[in-house]
């Protein structure tokens, strides 16, 4: 090891040109770094407004529909259940399909049981899965 550094001679212009080598990456690193988390930042905000821009082309495509007198009606009669004169509606209370219904109801129990569970999440997700739910789910 001492001969191989024993071997290296070193100029005063070779320690000029390495100490400005050291001097320019110290500069370059940081601003490097920058450029690149602003282009970054730049890609980010493009998709944002890309995103925004189809956001932006949807509702100008449903505005586009409430000006078809056809659209209007059609809901009105879906969403506030409007009918026109003389017509007769029929609304269905309970109209899941039976096979998503739950078949088979356990009997309620005389006697009270003490979870452990903590009821707070628990009641959380049970109004949350209760308000989403696309079909009558069995009870737990």
């Amino acid at each position: 090891m001492r001969e191989w550094a024993s071997g290296i001679r070193l100029s005063g212009f070779m320690v000029i040109m390495l100490s400005l080598v050291i001097l320019g990456a110290w500069v370059l690193v940081p601003t490097l770094g920058t450029y690149i988390d602003q282009r970054q930042k730049i890609a980010a905000l493009e998709v944002s407004v890309k995103v925004s821009a189809d956001e932006i082309k949807a509702l100008e495509q449903e505005r586009d529909r409430w000006d078809d007198p056809a659209y209007i009606t059609t809901q009105a009669r879906e969403r506030l259940y409007y009918v026109k004169p003389g017509e007769v509606v029929y609304l269905v209370d309970n109209d899941l399909d039976p096979a998503s219904l739950p078949q088979e109801q356990t009997a309620v129990s005389k006697e009270l049981k003490e979870t452990p569970a903590d009821w707070m999440p628990q009641l959380l997700r049970t109004v949350a899965g209760a308000g989403l739910a696309q079909t009558a789910s069995e009870a737990r």
